[in-house]
């Protein structure tokens, strides 16, 4: 297959003079791609020679792509006004500004972006700026954030997104002192990640993602999950093509092993990384930790080996759920992530299977809040397991409608210290929590195995 050497400043030549770093010595980035297909969507001969004088606007000509002014941006973000700052990642800075109507009427809804400046000493460059602007220009679904537009005036690299108000999953996930995600919440992420990655690996022409992670999964407020940040996604192999050989790019603790040891990039390389978030998702911890024991610091090493056996996996999971998911639901989705991190790449399942197994689990309910008091006997005397089952004992069960579902859930065992002298007295009878009555029931107590958690 002839492959043809393109330069970057075919690409845009109205914006080129600078788009290196003049801090770095480095020699001209070229890009090695077919003759058939450069980019997705877009062929050579669109960005060849007769398109030299014509900027990316151009080239993405009904796209719905807005190429903006940088003052236009700077009035936006307020002059990306630090009030306005979201966060920083790899690319650079992100600041949330507000498209009014009069920007450009007909053309533009007033709208909250979220606009993201290229940081020329950051990891990420002109290169990979360009790449987003390509896949995202020409590609769109419910779970891929939505690329408003760019701008690309001499050094500065610009994109505008739609603006997803709750922020990435890392942040939702791992934030201190954030409230925690509930099970169904979770699984919906899970769910709409999923979609948005089969879509992209069963697009005409295939793109691997290559980045899949949980600070690039965005949350809109309704915490539907949009895959975001494309600057290292690559068209997938074609033909009898089995992978597409490059450089290893990605962040460690998410990439394939077989991707790290060969760079040999395939469709299973993403469905791995996607094995790793949904773990993430399970167990509420980052896939590297350095701040856990030797052996915990790795996530997939130290929960993999757990996830297929029922009693070992409430050791992973996460303990700020309390015990408030559906046990069914966490065994199914601890087997698609058990699967997805296979070290065999052919044995991982594709991202339409995995889809359909999640979006049964998306609909199961966090477990039913059920109230329980339990009042003990006037009797002076401690409370004892005769007391409970015998039919002098007074007890009142209130409980709630049990979940539409019908799933055994897990019941987390809460331990506490008990001052095992205390006594009732007729004047003031003792009101026992479940969880200390739970505590006093043999193991074969037809009480104790109906106890539901309020």
């Amino acid at each position: 297959m002839t492959v043809m050497k393109i330069p970057w400043e075919t690409f845009l030549p109205g914006c080129v003079k600078s788009h290196e770093n003049p801090k770095k010595n480095n020699p001209k980035v070229k890009v090695s791609v077919t003759k058939q297909i450069s980019f997705h969507g877009i062929p050579v001969s669109d960005i060849s020679s007769s398109t030299i004088s014509s900027d990316l606007s151009i080239s993405l000509a009904g796209s719905n792509i807005h190429a903006f002014t940088l003052q236009e941006l700077r009035v936006i973000t307020q002059n990306f006004s630090t009030s306005n700052f979201i966060g920083e990642g790899g690319f650079g800075p992100v600041h949330k500004g507000f498209i009014d109507d009069k920007l450009r009427p007909n053309a533009l809804k007033a709208q909250p972006v979220a606009v993201k400046l290229l940081d020329l000493d950051g990891s990420q460059g002109h290169r990979e700026w360009l790449t987003e602007v390509i896949f995202l220009g020409q590609l769109r679904h419910p779970h891929l954030v939505k690329l408003i537009g760019y701008c690309c005036e001499e050094e500065h690299r610009l994109l505008v997104y739609e603006y997803m108000p709750r922020g990435s999953l890392e942040n939702q996930l791992f934030r201190r002192y954030s409230v925690s995600l509930p099970w169904s919440t979770r699984m919906k992420i899970a769910f709409g990640a999923a979609k948005g990655l089969a879509f992209l690996h069963e697009a005409k022409k295939p793109v691997i993602y290559r980045d899949f992670k949980a600070s690039n999964i965005l949350l809109d407020s309704d915490y539907t999950a949009k895959l975001s940040d494309f600057g290292l996604a690559k068209d997938g192999p074609e033909g009898d093509d089995t992978h597409v050989s490059t450089r290893v790019m990605g962040t460690h603790g998410y990439a394939a092993p077989e991707y790290i040891m060969t760079g040999h990039l395939t469709a299973a390389s993403d469905v791995y990384s996607f094995g790793v978030v949904l773990l993430e998702l399970l167990a509420g911890r980052r896939s590297v930790d350095k701040g856990r024991p030797h052996r915990e610091q790795n996530l997939v090493d130290w929960a993999r080996p757990q996830l297929k056996d029922p009693r070992k996996l409430r050791r992973i999971m996460d303990p700020r759920l309390e015990g408030m998911y559906s046990e069914e639901g966490v065994q199914k989705a601890a087997i698609v992530a058990y699967q997805c991190l296979s070290h065999r790449p052919k044995a991982r399942p594709d991202m339409s299977t995995v889809v359909k197994t999640l979006e049964s689990l998306k609909d199961y309910e966090d477990n039913s809040m059920v109230t329980f008091v339990y009042t003990a006997p006037t009797e002076s005397k401690e409370v004892s397991e005769n007391d409970v089952q015998g039919e002098q004992g007074q007890k009142e069960v209130n409980k709630e409608s049990s979940s539409p579902h019908r799933h055994h859930h897990h019941q987390q065992k809460q331990h506490h210290r008990h001052n095992n002298n205390r006594r009732s007295t007729p004047s003031s009878p003792s009101i026992h929590s479940e969880t200390a009555l739970h505590k006093r029931l043999t193991p074969n107590s037809p009480l104790r195995n109906g106890f539901k958690r309020s």
